[in-house]
């Protein structure tokens, strides 16, 4: 079993493990499954310290490192051929630290776990599967193989929110179930019509091999997705462009984008605290990292005609998000709708078509991806506590919790961009492709930048306006006494999950060249294969 395949499989061996120990002895799950995620997150540590970046590249295999492939299906089609389907492994600059961003996140939430008391079997098993699944997107390289991944994230997502979740669980989950299968269904018709259209230039048979589906030689002349004499259309819109709109709509929902984006503050607000946390920290860089991995890589034709569009979505989520942020009573779905904005900034980059607006694009995702775990998990911390959170309801928590409020301050200074910290890092350089953008043709205007600098400037207003309003002033509590007895500081168990976070927000602010360093030749690899359609 090859390194990509251990830190998949570790959280399955975990998950027998759970449902093979009789319920007496529930108070171990938690253990098996934090010692399993812990292994596995020195695993993925390994790999990224292993990683060589001046080997990576997007078109073709040798710019994957710890590559592993099996045949897993074939199956003689008669006139169509033969049906190939691999087990097929492998990482690049992109995919890389979002494995490791997983593994970190899941350890992140497991500790957020610790005091769940329903049905822990099928809790921490659930879990477990999810780890698994969001592993399995992030290395692979075989289309159908990447789907089936895909929708196994789903299924466990869908029952952590409807059993464990809060009062609206049962709408918040099939909200959220019905919105991913939407785009899912979809996405599988135009992995059918790539497979078609691809040839294995080594077999000669159809593939789902996403390299193959990358390079333009290996597609069929006059296939429904050929690059080449594509004449096919779908009420007057070529081929092409209808596989590009379907796919990014498809991983759009993961983003969100707007409007996209409605199931996402009601799975948070519903979902428990270690849900809220791999949502935010996970789930949502699943949609971006799916948008440069399949639908740059394998369209880019299309994405150069479509990036004004890509770009204007984005402005709108940047915008649209943080005021509905700067709206908001309930401080989770505050978090929430401010993750949409943020989200946007990814999504902007990637429109802008440029080195620098790629790259910021994905530091965004690693950035975005453990502060929003540390703010849910902070909303989970006043929850756990009072069972409420509501903004309003407290006033002067500075003088009760001090911890919690230096964490808090911190958390949110970091996320609304300050100088030193990895938000700023990963907006400004968003900032910068976008600007620089029109210099070099891609057709994204500079006014784009300068509406995504008023998102960060919301995101300051709403976030420093929440900090004053709950933790400066007089103490003023809506449960009086009771609660003021009930709000003790954090714990060692709190600050030893919330420490090394807001450590890693610090130490990427300061050495951003810590994922650059990844990132850089899988980038200007993928600019090279887009621009030469501009």
């Amino acid at each position: 079993m090859g390194l990509l395949s251990l830190l998949i499989f570790l959280p399955l061996a975990a998950t027998a493990i759970i449902l093979l120990l009789p319920t007496s002895l529930r108070h171990s799950y938690k253990y098996i499954a934090l010692g399993f995620t812990g292994a596995q997150f020195a695993l993925a540590g390994y790999l990224y310290s292993q990683f060589d970046a001046a080997a990576t590249g997007v078109n073709t295999r040798t710019g994957y490192q710890f590559v592993e492939q099996l045949s897993w299906i074939r199956m003689d089609l008669g006139t169509l051929g033969t049906l190939e389907i691999d087990y097929f492994l492998g990482v690049d600059g992109f995919s890389l630290p979002l494995l490791a961003l997983s593994a970190f996140v899941m350890l992140m939430a497991i500790g957020a776990s610790w005091h769940i008391t329903k049905s822990l079997k099928g809790y921490f098993s659930l879990l477990m599967v999810l780890n698994l699944a969001v592993m399995g997107i992030f290395c692979a390289l075989d289309f159908f193989l990447f789907y089936v991944f895909y929708e196994v994230m789903l299924l466990p997502l869908y029952f952590l929110i409807g059993i464990w979740g809060g009062a609206r669980r049962e709408y918040a989950a099939i909200k959220f179930f019905i919105y991913t299968l939407f785009g899912s269904v979809f996405m599988l018709l135009v992995i059918v019509g790539l497979y078609f259209s691809v040839i294995n230039p080594d077999t000669g048979a159809h593939t789902f091999n996403m390299l193959h589906m990358m390079n333009p030689a290996n597609y069929v002349e006059n296939s429904f997705f050929a690059y080449i004499n594509n004449y096919n259309e779908v009420f007057g819109i070529p081929a092409r462009m209808i596989g590009f709109i379907v796919l990014f709509f498809a991983f759009a929902i993961k983003v969100p984008i707007v409007p996209l984006h409605t199931w996402l503050p009601d799975a948070h607000v519903e979902a428990p605290t270690p849900v809220s946390i791999i949502l935010a920290g996970i789930l949502l860089k699943v949609g971006g990292y799916g948008i440069i991995r399949i639908c740059l890589s394998i369209f880019p034709d299309a994405a150069v005609d479509a990036n004004w569009w890509l770009g204007l979505i984005g402005i709108v989520s940047i915008i649209y998000g943080a005021l509905n942020a700067l709206a908001q009573k309930d401080l989770k779905r505050l978090i929430a709708y401010s993750s949409v904005s943020h989200m946007g900034f990814v999504l902007l980059g990637i429109a802008s078509l440029t080195a620098e607006g790629i790259s910021g694009a994905m530091f965004q995702m690693i950035s975005h991806g453990f502060l929003s775990a540390a703010l849910f998990f902070l909303v989970g911390v006043i929850y756990d506590r009072v069972h409420d959170r509501y903004i309003y309801n407290f006033r002067g928590l500075a003088s009760l919790m001090p911890k919690y409020t230096g964490y808090v301050a911190i958390a949110f200074f970091a996320s609304l961009g300050l100088p030193g910290f990895s938000a700023f890092i990963g907006e400004a350089f968003v900032i910068i492709g976008t600007f620089n953008a029109e210099s070099i043709g891609t057709g994204i205007p500079r006014w784009m930048a300068i509406a995504g600098s008023l998102g960060i400037l919301l995101s300051a207003a709403y976030l420093l306006w929440t900090l004053q309003r709950m933790f400066f002033g007089q103490t003023r509590l809506k449960g009086g006494e009771e609660w003021a007895s009930s709000l003790i500081d954090l714990s060692k168990r709190e600050q030893l999950i919330l420490f090394p976070t807001l450590t890693l927000a610090l130490l990427l602010g300061i050495m951003p060249s810590l994922i650059f360093d990844k990132l850089n030749s899988s980038v200007l690899n993928l600019v090279a294969l887009v621009t030469q359609y501009i």
